[in-house]
């Protein structure tokens, strides 16, 4: 098992930068954002990202996660080829179909968002992004799915690289703002699908197979009502705090969320990237549960860990990041979001046994009902208390979709996760987290009691009685290993003569 859990965390790390690769630019960007973009401009460009966001799991039809479970199932090993020539064809086509009713509803609900003709433009720039990001994405999902994980990561840095530099010319240099960085992510998203064409198209053949098409829609149709729910349960607040508000409020809210969506970017994206592929080949196998759980346990504990560092240094990262003050206010939505995240990444590996045993129309019922919730929660309390409403609605509507999708897998695929442990790290984080609020304001003592809070966390765990014995093993000898800086170089040289005796021997 403690091989299958390296070879899970190794991937996970390179997915995770390739995710940085992609979702950092909405971080990295916030000083250039904060400069040159009014905070009005900023909320703008949040509601035309999260529309680009929604429509894109929509015209994916859930072909991408089809495309991934068809691919590395053992009786398909014959056909991939087929299945990938199948699933692209048929994204083709409803990109086609999508853009020709684009054209047709954008002008009469531009006026909706703002001005008419500029939004319309907006919109149509956003139809090409959408369409070409759902037909990478078929693309990025094959290498996913053959664990090319080191060529996915070189896409994503390319297009990281492009979109980067084109955003930094068009809003620093033209000074054109929203559509500058709307051009960025079209012409991002051309060159990666040029850059992409010959190293998966070889991998396809001419066939069109009615039965894949079939097996990718029936599996992946009800993942699409799970995606757009997931998408309302994400980013409906957006949307009913620019009703009740203004674009304002939105920019900040949108920061606060970008700031924690760290969590997402680093620890909760890369986790999911790396999860189905590895999860179908160790299902039914002996010790399957047993691996899910741990890795449950481990996943919860990097996320509460990381997410109480974050927290504690929200408001820093902000000021740090805008150097606009008047886009400061948004730190304090940071740590509810993120808490919400934490829920988000542990209901991965709580859905698995729906996923596993292919009753993904559950997943949907499940994301749909927690939306529901979401919305409704928003409605109620956003009009009075605004954007801490929106968060804490966001926060309620987690736990509620973590806590379904255990108790629905579970009577298809019962995980015995470790309970006692989940609640023990969460409750300690909140714990420490609110210790905080006790510091000092003096900013040099504040920051060190921070990093002691951070430091102490995993002490406090085995106070706790949270470690089982074995862990606790490998824990002393990874520091008797390691403690010696002298001995690094020694080390390193044998964990690469291991890894080329490993695939020699594959």
């Amino acid at each position: 098992m403690l091989e299958n859990l390296k070879y899970f965390l190794k991937h996970s790390i390179i997915y995770s930068i390739s995710n940085v690769a992609t979702k950092a630019i909405g971080v990295v960007l916030l000083p250039l954002y904060s400069s040159f973009l009014t905070l009005t401009e900023f909320g703008v460009l949040g509601i035309l990202e999260i529309t680009i966001s929604i429509f894109t799991e929509v015209v994916n039809l859930g072909l991408g996660p089809a495309l991934v479970m068809l691919n590395n199932l053992k009786e398909n090993a014959g056909k991939r080829k087929s299945i990938l020539f199948t699933i692209f064809t048929s994204s083709l086509l409803i990109c086609a179909a999508f853009v020709v009713l684009g054209l047709g509803v954008i002008p009469f609900v531009a006026g909706y968002f703002g001005d008419p003709e500029k939004f319309k433009f907006y919109f149509y720039l956003c139809l090409a992004i959408i369409s070409l990001r759902v037909l990478n994405n078929i693309f990025t999902d094959k290498l996913r799915a053959d664990e090319k994980a080191v060529v996915f990561t070189g896409v994503s840095l390319f297009r990281l690289i492009i979109t980067l530099g084109l955003t930094i010319y068009f809003v620093a240099f033209l000074k054109i703002g929203v559509l500058g960085v709307l051009y960025s992510y079209t012409i991002g998203e051309t060159l990666t699908i040029l850059v992409l064409l010959p190293l998966i198209t070889f991998q396809m053949s001419p066939h069109f197979d009615k039965e894949i098409f079939s097996t990718s829609i029936k599996f992946g149709v009800p993942l699409i009502f799970g995606s757009i729910a997931m998408m309302v349960l994400n980013v409906s607040d957006r949307y009913i705090l620019k009703y009740y508000s203004n674009y304002a409020v939105l920019g900040l809210y949108d920061l606060g969320y970008r700031v924690a969506g760290v969590m997402n970017m680093f620890f909760i994206m890369p986790i999911s990237l790396a999860l189905m592929p590895i999860a179908y080949k160790v299902y039914n196998r002996e010790g399957d549960k047993r691996y899910f759980s741990k890795l449950m346990t481990y996943l919860t504990f990097i996320l509460v860990w990381g997410g109480l560092a974050l927290s504690l240094f929200s408001e820093e990262i902000i000021k740090l990041f805008a150097l606009n003050p008047a886009y400061w206010p948004a730190y304090k939505v940071v740590p509810i979001v993120i808490f919400s995240y934490v829920f988000f990444g542990m209901r991965l590996v709580s859905s698995l046994g729906m996923y596993l045993t292919q009753n993904t129309k559950h997943v949907a019922y499940i994301t749909i009902a927690a939306a529901a919730f979401n919305v409704i929660l928003n409605f109620i309390f956003v009009p009075k208390y605004g954007m801490m409403a929106a968060a804490y609605s966001t926060l309620a509507a987690f736990v509620f979709l973590y806590i379904l999708s255990d108790i629905f897998s579970g009577k298809y695929y019962k995980i015995p996760f470790e309970n006692i442990k989940l609640f023990k790290m969460i409750i300690a984080g909140t714990i420490f987290y609110m210790i905080s609020f006790l510091f000092p304001a003096n900013i040099l003592i504040n920051i060190l009691l921070k990093l002691f809070l951070i430091l102490a966390y995993p002490f406090v765990l085995y106070l706790l009685k949270f470690y089982d014995a074995i862990e606790l093993e490998r824990l002393n000898g990874f520091y008797i290993k390691w403690k010696n800086p002298l001995d690094w170089k020694q080390n390193l040289f044998e964990v690469f003569k291991k890894k080329e005796s490993d695939n020699s021997g594959n």
